[in-house]
Protein backbone atom coordinates (compact mmCIF):
# COMPACT_ATOMS: atom_id res chain seq x y z
CA UNK A 1 0.00 0.00 0.00
CA UNK A 2 2.55 2.39 0.87
CA UNK A 3 3.61 2.04 -3.22
CA UNK A 4 0.07 3.45 -4.38
CA UNK A 5 0.34 6.34 -1.67
CA UNK A 6 4.12 7.06 -3.42
CA UNK A 7 2.45 6.73 -6.84
CA UNK A 8 -0.14 9.45 -6.06
CA UNK A 9 1.89 11.65 -4.09
CA UNK A 10 3.95 11.68 -6.37
CA UNK A 11 1.27 13.62 -8.69
CA UNK A 12 0.84 16.31 -5.73
CA UNK A 13 -2.39 13.96 -4.37
CA UNK A 14 -3.75 14.17 -1.19
CA UNK A 15 -4.24 10.14 -0.81
CA UNK A 16 -5.69 8.61 2.24
CA UNK A 17 -6.60 5.46 2.84
CA UNK A 18 -10.44 5.32 4.42
CA UNK A 19 -10.60 1.66 4.84
CA UNK A 20 -9.30 -1.58 4.19
CA UNK A 21 -6.54 -3.68 2.33
CA UNK A 22 -7.07 -5.05 -1.03
CA UNK A 23 -4.87 -8.19 -0.80
CA UNK A 24 -5.89 -8.97 2.78
CA UNK A 25 -9.35 -8.11 3.32
CA UNK A 26 -10.11 -7.98 -0.84
CA UNK A 27 -11.55 -4.33 -0.53
CA UNK A 28 -10.35 -1.12 -0.10
CA UNK A 29 -11.81 2.51 0.51
CA UNK A 30 -9.65 5.48 -1.01
CA UNK A 31 -9.99 9.06 -1.23
CA UNK A 32 -8.03 11.43 -3.80
CA UNK A 33 -7.80 15.17 -4.39
CA UNK A 34 -5.56 16.71 -6.65
CA UNK A 35 -5.18 19.13 -9.37
CA UNK A 36 -3.19 18.31 -12.68
CA UNK A 37 -1.73 20.80 -14.99
CA UNK A 38 -1.48 17.76 -17.38
CA UNK A 39 -3.61 15.03 -18.44
CA UNK A 40 -2.67 12.07 -15.87
CA UNK A 41 -3.54 8.13 -16.67
CA UNK A 42 -4.17 6.92 -13.32
CA UNK A 43 -4.87 3.44 -14.34
CA UNK A 44 -1.34 2.72 -13.00
CA UNK A 45 -3.00 2.51 -9.71
CA UNK A 46 -5.73 0.00 -10.71
CA UNK A 47 -4.96 -3.17 -9.05
CA UNK A 48 -5.08 -6.47 -11.58
CA UNK A 49 -8.42 -8.74 -11.40
CA UNK A 50 -9.95 -5.49 -9.67
CA UNK A 51 -13.60 -4.03 -10.13
CA UNK A 52 -13.13 -0.71 -8.81
CA UNK A 53 -15.92 1.63 -8.41
CA UNK A 54 -15.38 5.49 -8.59
CA UNK A 55 -17.54 8.25 -6.86
CA UNK A 56 -16.48 10.86 -8.60
CA UNK A 57 -17.18 13.90 -6.40
CA UNK A 58 -15.52 16.76 -8.56
CA UNK A 59 -13.22 17.17 -11.77
CA UNK A 60 -13.48 15.26 -15.28
CA UNK A 61 -11.66 11.85 -16.20
CA UNK A 62 -12.27 9.33 -19.18
CA UNK A 63 -11.92 5.52 -18.67
CA UNK A 64 -11.09 3.66 -21.84
CA UNK A 65 -10.92 0.10 -23.06
CA UNK A 66 -10.21 0.21 -26.58
CA UNK A 67 -12.74 2.11 -28.63
CA UNK A 68 -15.33 2.26 -25.43
CA UNK A 69 -15.42 5.10 -23.38
CA UNK A 70 -17.07 5.47 -19.43
CA UNK A 71 -16.90 9.52 -18.83
CA UNK A 72 -16.73 10.69 -15.29
CA UNK A 73 -18.12 13.98 -14.88
CA UNK A 74 -18.54 15.93 -11.38
CA UNK A 75 -21.17 14.26 -9.28
CA UNK A 76 -21.31 10.79 -10.88
CA UNK A 77 -20.40 7.65 -10.20
CA UNK A 78 -19.05 4.87 -12.46
CA UNK A 79 -17.13 1.49 -12.28
CA UNK A 80 -14.84 -0.53 -14.44
CA UNK A 81 -12.66 -4.35 -14.33
CA UNK A 82 -8.98 -4.27 -14.85
CA UNK A 83 -8.77 -7.66 -16.42
CA UNK A 84 -6.82 -9.12 -18.88
CA UNK A 85 -7.07 -5.89 -21.16
CA UNK A 86 -5.35 -2.53 -20.46
CA UNK A 87 -7.62 0.25 -19.27
CA UNK A 88 -6.49 3.85 -19.80
CA UNK A 89 -8.04 6.04 -17.49
CA UNK A 90 -7.62 10.47 -17.65
CA UNK A 91 -7.71 12.51 -15.47
CA UNK A 92 -8.24 16.32 -17.17
CA UNK A 93 -6.64 19.60 -16.08
CA UNK A 94 -8.29 22.80 -15.34
CA UNK A 95 -10.65 21.44 -12.61
CA UNK A 96 -9.75 20.00 -8.76
CA UNK A 97 -10.43 16.47 -8.92
CA UNK A 98 -12.19 14.86 -6.22
CA UNK A 99 -12.69 10.92 -5.39
CA UNK A 100 -13.45 7.98 -3.52
CA UNK A 101 -12.48 4.84 -5.01
CA UNK A 102 -13.90 1.56 -3.73
CA UNK A 103 -11.28 -1.05 -5.04
CA UNK A 104 -13.03 -4.72 -5.00
CA UNK A 105 -11.13 -8.45 -5.69
CA UNK A 106 -12.96 -11.15 -7.31
CA UNK A 107 -12.94 -13.21 -3.69
CA UNK A 108 -15.00 -10.47 -1.76
CA UNK A 109 -17.40 -10.15 -4.51
CA UNK A 110 -18.34 -13.78 -4.67
CA UNK A 111 -18.43 -13.58 -0.80
CA UNK A 112 -21.23 -10.51 -1.09
CA UNK A 113 -22.91 -11.04 -4.29
CA UNK A 114 -24.82 -14.19 -5.40
CA UNK A 115 -24.09 -15.05 -9.11
CA UNK A 116 -27.66 -15.89 -9.98
CA UNK A 117 -28.72 -12.59 -8.89
CA UNK A 118 -30.94 -11.18 -11.92
CA UNK A 119 -29.72 -7.97 -13.31
CA UNK A 120 -26.10 -7.87 -12.20
CA UNK A 121 -24.58 -5.75 -14.74
CA UNK A 122 -22.52 -7.98 -17.35
CA UNK A 123 -18.72 -6.95 -15.97
CA UNK A 124 -19.66 -7.78 -12.49
CA UNK A 125 -21.52 -11.41 -13.27
CA UNK A 126 -17.95 -12.31 -15.48
CA UNK A 127 -16.38 -11.83 -12.21
CA UNK A 128 -18.59 -13.70 -10.47
CA UNK A 129 -18.76 -16.44 -13.55
CA UNK A 130 -14.65 -16.08 -13.09
CA UNK A 131 -13.77 -14.82 -16.21
CA UNK A 132 -11.06 -13.18 -17.01
CA UNK A 133 -11.76 -10.16 -19.22
CA UNK A 134 -11.55 -6.40 -18.92
CA UNK A 135 -15.20 -4.03 -18.95
CA UNK A 136 -16.56 -0.97 -18.11
CA UNK A 137 -19.74 -0.65 -16.37
CA UNK A 138 -22.11 2.56 -16.62
CA UNK A 139 -21.84 6.14 -15.82
CA UNK A 140 -25.32 7.52 -13.15
CA UNK A 141 -25.39 10.71 -11.34
CA UNK A 142 -25.17 10.88 -7.94
CA UNK A 143 -28.99 11.87 -6.16
CA UNK A 144 -29.26 13.16 -2.75
CA UNK A 145 -29.20 10.16 -1.01
CA UNK A 146 -26.20 8.73 -2.70
CA UNK A 147 -24.19 12.29 -1.97
CA UNK A 148 -24.85 11.25 1.51
CA UNK A 149 -23.75 8.08 1.59
CA UNK A 150 -20.15 9.16 0.00
CA UNK A 151 -19.88 11.86 2.38
CA UNK A 152 -20.08 9.57 4.86
CA UNK A 153 -17.49 7.20 3.82
CA UNK A 154 -14.90 10.33 4.89
CA UNK A 155 -16.61 10.17 8.33
CA UNK A 156 -18.07 7.26 9.35
CA UNK A 157 -20.81 7.57 12.13
CA UNK A 158 -19.39 5.07 13.77
CA UNK A 159 -16.71 4.61 16.90
CA UNK A 160 -13.46 2.81 15.11
CA UNK A 161 -14.01 -0.88 17.05
CA UNK A 162 -17.25 -1.14 14.45
CA UNK A 163 -15.42 0.83 11.07
CA UNK A 164 -13.84 -2.45 9.85
CA UNK A 165 -17.85 -4.12 9.62
CA UNK A 166 -19.48 -0.33 8.88
CA UNK A 167 -17.35 -0.22 5.83
CA UNK A 168 -18.01 -3.47 4.47
CA UNK A 169 -21.55 -3.08 5.13
CA UNK A 170 -21.42 -0.12 2.95
CA UNK A 171 -19.76 -1.60 0.13
CA UNK A 172 -22.59 -4.09 -0.05
CA UNK A 173 -24.83 -1.02 -0.03
CA UNK A 174 -22.95 0.70 -3.09
CA UNK A 175 -23.13 -2.77 -4.88
CA UNK A 176 -26.92 -2.55 -5.19
CA UNK A 177 -26.65 1.05 -5.93
CA UNK A 178 -24.44 1.02 -8.63
CA UNK A 179 -23.66 -2.89 -9.96
CA UNK A 180 -27.34 -3.62 -11.55
CA UNK A 181 -29.05 -3.33 -14.93
CA UNK A 182 -32.78 -1.82 -15.13
CA UNK A 183 -35.09 -4.22 -15.43
CA UNK A 184 -36.82 -5.59 -18.67
CA UNK A 185 -39.63 -4.04 -20.45
CA UNK A 186 -42.24 -6.02 -18.83
CA UNK A 187 -40.73 -5.08 -15.23
CA UNK A 188 -40.92 -0.79 -16.21
CA UNK A 189 -43.84 0.06 -14.36
CA UNK A 190 -42.64 -1.38 -11.22
CA UNK A 191 -39.55 0.00 -11.68
CA UNK A 192 -40.87 3.56 -12.71
CA UNK A 193 -43.06 3.28 -8.86
CA UNK A 194 -39.59 2.06 -6.86
CA UNK A 195 -38.11 5.39 -8.86
CA UNK A 196 -40.95 7.38 -7.75
CA UNK A 197 -40.84 6.43 -4.56
CA UNK A 198 -37.26 7.01 -4.54
CA UNK A 199 -37.62 10.60 -5.02
CA UNK A 200 -40.04 11.17 -2.43
CA UNK A 201 -37.56 9.56 -0.08
CA UNK A 202 -35.20 12.04 -1.39
CA UNK A 203 -37.20 14.83 -1.27
CA UNK A 204 -38.39 14.17 2.12
CA UNK A 205 -34.57 13.69 3.44
CA UNK A 206 -33.60 16.73 2.01
CA UNK A 207 -36.41 19.05 3.72
CA UNK A 208 -35.18 17.13 7.22
CA UNK A 209 -31.82 18.45 6.62
CA UNK A 210 -32.69 21.85 5.74
CA UNK A 211 -34.24 22.40 9.39
CA UNK A 212 -33.30 19.43 12.30
CA UNK A 213 -34.84 21.83 14.94
CA UNK A 214 -38.40 21.98 13.26
CA UNK A 215 -39.37 19.00 11.51
CA UNK A 216 -42.87 19.27 9.94
CA UNK A 217 -45.20 17.05 10.58
CA UNK A 218 -45.50 13.73 8.68
CA UNK A 219 -48.62 15.46 6.98
CA UNK A 220 -46.94 18.53 6.22
CA UNK A 221 -44.60 15.86 4.59
CA UNK A 222 -47.13 14.02 2.68
CA UNK A 223 -48.68 17.36 0.61
CA UNK A 224 -44.81 18.31 -0.24
CA UNK A 225 -43.96 15.20 -1.86
CA UNK A 226 -47.82 14.54 -2.93
CA UNK A 227 -48.77 11.40 -1.37
CA UNK A 228 -50.63 10.20 1.74
CA UNK A 229 -48.69 10.52 5.44
CA UNK A 230 -50.20 6.68 5.98
CA UNK A 231 -48.18 5.85 2.12
CA UNK A 232 -45.42 7.65 3.03
CA UNK A 233 -44.35 5.86 6.15
CA UNK A 234 -44.85 3.30 4.56
CA UNK A 235 -42.38 3.82 1.75
CA UNK A 236 -39.99 5.73 3.86
CA UNK A 237 -39.68 2.92 6.14
CA UNK A 238 -39.09 0.58 2.93
CA UNK A 239 -36.59 2.69 0.83
CA UNK A 240 -34.47 3.84 3.98
CA UNK A 241 -34.98 0.71 6.32
CA UNK A 242 -35.71 3.39 9.56
CA UNK A 243 -39.08 4.49 9.79
CA UNK A 244 -39.15 8.58 9.61
CA UNK A 245 -38.51 9.48 13.51
CA UNK A 246 -36.03 7.03 13.88
CA UNK A 247 -34.34 8.29 10.73
CA UNK A 248 -34.75 12.14 12.25
CA UNK A 249 -33.42 10.95 15.28
CA UNK A 250 -30.25 9.61 14.07
CA UNK A 251 -30.07 12.54 12.07
CA UNK A 252 -30.48 14.68 14.99
CA UNK A 253 -27.73 12.68 16.71
CA UNK A 254 -24.90 12.80 14.09
CA UNK A 255 -25.43 16.52 13.59
CA UNK A 256 -25.09 16.48 17.35
CA UNK A 257 -21.96 14.66 17.51
CA UNK A 258 -20.67 16.97 14.73
CA UNK A 259 -21.08 20.09 16.82
CA UNK A 260 -19.63 18.68 19.68
CA UNK A 261 -16.53 17.41 17.84
CA UNK A 262 -15.87 20.95 16.32
CA UNK A 263 -15.51 21.95 19.99
CA UNK A 264 -17.92 25.26 19.24
CA UNK A 265 -20.65 23.97 20.99
CA UNK A 266 -21.27 22.89 24.55
CA UNK A 267 -24.15 19.57 25.37
CA UNK A 268 -26.88 22.13 25.99
CA UNK A 269 -26.83 24.37 22.56
CA UNK A 270 -26.06 20.91 20.65
CA UNK A 271 -28.85 19.68 21.96
CA UNK A 272 -30.59 22.82 21.29
CA UNK A 273 -29.34 23.53 17.88
CA UNK A 274 -30.97 19.87 16.64
CA UNK A 275 -34.17 19.93 18.10
CA UNK A 276 -33.82 18.52 21.58
CA UNK A 277 -35.93 20.90 24.23
CA UNK A 278 -35.14 18.57 27.15
CA UNK A 279 -31.30 17.61 28.03
CA UNK A 280 -32.11 14.63 29.83
CA UNK A 281 -34.00 12.82 26.93
CA UNK A 282 -31.48 14.22 24.65
CA UNK A 283 -28.23 12.65 26.93
CA UNK A 284 -30.16 9.34 26.89
CA UNK A 285 -30.36 9.20 23.25
CA UNK A 286 -26.68 10.08 22.52
CA UNK A 287 -25.65 7.44 25.24
CA UNK A 288 -27.50 4.95 23.08
CA UNK A 289 -26.03 5.95 20.32
CA UNK A 290 -22.88 6.59 20.97
CA UNK A 291 -21.94 4.67 24.14
CA UNK A 292 -21.28 7.52 26.33
CA UNK A 293 -22.74 10.43 27.66
CA UNK A 294 -22.43 13.60 25.47
CA UNK A 295 -20.79 15.61 27.73
CA UNK A 296 -17.75 13.02 27.09
CA UNK A 297 -17.63 13.18 23.52
CA UNK A 298 -15.71 12.57 21.84
CA UNK A 299 -13.63 9.63 24.30
CA UNK A 300 -10.23 9.64 23.91
CA UNK A 301 -9.55 5.75 24.51
CA UNK A 302 -6.20 5.28 22.46
CA UNK A 303 -8.29 3.01 19.96
CA UNK A 304 -9.94 6.55 18.74
CA UNK A 305 -7.68 8.76 19.13
CA UNK A 306 -4.99 6.65 16.79
CA UNK A 307 -8.45 6.59 14.70
CA UNK A 308 -8.54 10.10 14.46
CA UNK A 309 -4.87 10.84 13.67
CA UNK A 310 -5.06 8.30 10.76
CA UNK A 311 -8.06 10.06 9.58
CA UNK A 312 -5.85 13.56 9.71
CA UNK A 313 -7.99 15.01 12.20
Amino acid sequence: MLGEAALWRAVGANWRQLFGDFVRLGVSFEWHELETANEWDWATSFHPGSLELCLNLNGNADVELGDQRLRLQSGTAGFYRLGSEALTAIRRPGTPHQFITVEMAPSFLRRVLDATATHLHPIVQAVLNQRTESGLGTVEVLNPRQRELVTSLRHPPVLAGAQPIWYQAKAAELMGEFFFQPPTSDELFCHRQQRVSRDRVDRVIARLKSDLAHPPSLEQLGREVGCSSYYLSRTFSKEVGETLPQYLRRLRLERAAELLRSGRYNVTEAAMEVGYNSLSHFSQAFHQAYGCCPGLYPMTTPTQEAARGGRGE
